[in-house]
């Protein structure tokens, strides 16, 4: 298994072991056959230095991440949740329904109307929003010291709208200019809507809060530090 860039050097000293004769030519003059057992298989990087000769003996297909869409690291994202969050049968859906209200759209809005100094793509900008996730559900993960139960479960999802907005702006949010924020916020707080029970305080931008588990609660960052 080849993960990782092609090297346009050692590919094509390779091209006779990826032929159907299996031959591995070295330059000591050595022929060393491969086994009807034995097969390549290569997770490239990109083909910028593949010829057109190893493309056809691999059959490579690229796909572009534009091309993948978002959806698929979300799915995979939600298949590695704490089996404890399947004691509910509400709370899955309701964190599907979180990424069809905000993620696309914010992704999308942040392409389109939130310069960049250092830019980033799309993928390693959800990437980084889904780890920043990953770290509040810790606690959710069954022990051998502590089972979660239902309650807890429970509890998460009463308060679960209020750390996806969070760890948004600290991830789609966060990479854009002040101006580029001003806008991201006002964004946020439109697609959140007025009826929201975790909706953003009015003073100030979202980059000015922190939610609070405890009190499932926006609180001012001043307010926090003795």
């Amino acid at each position: 298994m080849f993960d990782g860039p092609v090297d346009a050097l050692w590919i094509e000293s390779m091209n006779t072991v990826l032929d159907d004769n299996k031959k591995l030519c070295l330059n000591s003059g050595a022929i060393i056959n491969l086994t009807a057992h034995m097969t390549m298989m290569f997770e490239v990087e990109d083909l910028a230095v593949a010829s057109p000769a190893t493309v056809s003996r691999c059959g490579m297909i690229y796909m572009e991440p534009g091309a993948l869409g978002l959806m698929p690291l979300v799915k995979s994202w939600t298949e590695m949740l704490p089996p404890s969050m399947k004691l509910r049968k509400q709370t899955l859906p309701m964190i599907d329904k979180l990424f069809e209200k905000y993620l696309e759209v914010l992704v999308a809005f942040v392409r389109k109307s939130c310069p960049e100094p250092v830019m980033t793509v799309d993928n390693n900008l959800v990437g980084s929003f889904l780890r920043l996730l990953d770290c509040y559900l810790v606690p959710y993960w069954d022990t051998e010291l502590k089972k979660v139960t239902a309650e807890e479960i429970e509890d998460l999802e009463n308060m679960f709208e209020g750390i996806f907005v969070f760890c948004m702006v600290w991830s789609l949010g966060c990479t854009t200019t002040l101006d580029g924020r001003a806008k991201f916020n006002s964004k946020l707080k439109e697609i959140m809507g007025k009826d929201n029970k975790f909706k953003l305080p009015n003073t100030g931008t979202c980059y000015d809060y922190k939610f609070v588990l405890d009190r499932k609660e926006w609180v001012y960052w001043t307010e926090t530090v003795d």
